[in-house]
């Protein structure tokens, strides 16, 4: 019989999605000579860095067998705070930004769990909600910082390499060791593989799931407050569409919709693959609607692939 640690260590090895990344990096490698020079890879990895962040906390809630389509309005939210609030304390709006995101998931989890709902449904609402708090909270205006400090540090680096990649870095770092090395890891591959069961083996399935929920709202606050400090403003818009890039880049990683299955290694190539197509093909001058249609074929490829691969045989749909 294989052991449960077998079981878990399966369920996070590497995703083909690193192939596809290799393979675009040696295409732009070629195409365009500026691909490999430093500074366009730490450009690469200071823009794939917000929506990495937020994909970090998608891939714990995506595992678990939901999904959160208010991370969007969440940053953008959080970003807004981060920078109205500046008047008052920097340290004060920057907590604010924080906590709010820690809240909103909370509350969206706290739903989730308490009335059964789709979090589909739930997490859409939110999103719609949060968006409307973001333009009554700015009057449909735009801040800008006025705190320097906050200005500079998303632009700033630690040698030559970005402060903003370094964070990303290590919270990716961080949330795979939680992901492969602790309970809550654990628990979030059983409660998406078999709930049923994981009730049976004791665990809490509500209470797990909220915190999934948290941890995915605190990464979306934190985006937010990164891009505000990256740009030196927050507009009411920010964040839109954002759920959309962080799902895709999940999904690409080899997460499944279905729950059960995933890894932070894989989210992390499919974060990659998505900034590396971005990035080289802005090299190229070609138009960014195309980059666009390449993803969504590409994504719909992996699911159809990924629905053939593990579809039951003809047996089994009999039984």
């Amino acid at each position: 019989m294989t052991s449960m640690k077998g079981f878990f260590r399966g369920r996070a090895k590497i995703q083909p999605i690193w192939v596809f990344v290799i393979a675009l990096f040696i295409f732009f490698s070629v195409m365009s000579e500026y691909f490999l020079s430093f500074g366009n890879i730490s450009n690469i990895l200071v823009q794939t860095s917000t929506i990495g962040l937020i994909a970090l906390g998608m891939t714990f809630v995506m595992i678990n067998g939901n999904i959160d389509l208010s991370v969007g309005a969440i940053l953008g939210l959080s970003a807004s705070l981060a920078v109205g609030l500046q008047a008052i304390s920097m340290t004060l709006a920057i907590l604010a930004a924080l906590v709010s995101g820690i809240l909103l998931g909370a509350l969206n989890g706290f739903v989730v769990w308490k009335t059964g709902v789709n979090a589909f449904i739930v997490t859409l609402g939110a999103m719609l909600g949060v968006r409307g708090l973001i333009f009554l909270y700015t009057g449909e205006q735009s801040f800008f910082a006025m705190n320097f400090a906050f200005a500079d540090f998303g632009t700033s680096t630690i040698g030559p390499v970005p402060v903003l990649a370094i964070i990303f870095l290590i919270c990716a770092l961080i949330m795979h060791l939680v992901l492969t090395r602790t309970s809550h890891g654990r628990n979030t591959f059983a409660v998406g593989g078999n709930p049923e069961a994981s009730i049976d083996a004791g665990i809490r399935l509500g209470r797990h799931m909220m915190i999934n929920f948290i941890i995915v709202g605190f990464f979306a606050a934190l985006a937010g407050v990164l891009l505000a400090s990256q740009m030196g403003a927050a507009t009411p818009n920010l964040g839109r569409d954002y759920e959309l890039w962080v799902i895709t880049a999940v999904v690409l990683g080899g997460t499944k919709l279905t729950g059960g299955y995933g890894s932070i290694v894989g989210t992390l190539g499919g974060v990659l693959a998505i900034g590396i197509l971005r990035n080289g093909m802005n090299l190229m001058q070609v138009p960014a609607f195309y980059v666009l249609v390449i993803l969504g074929a590409i994504l719909i490829s992996v699911l159809i692939i990924d629905k053939k691969l593990n579809a039951p045989s003809a047996k089994e749909v009999r039984i």
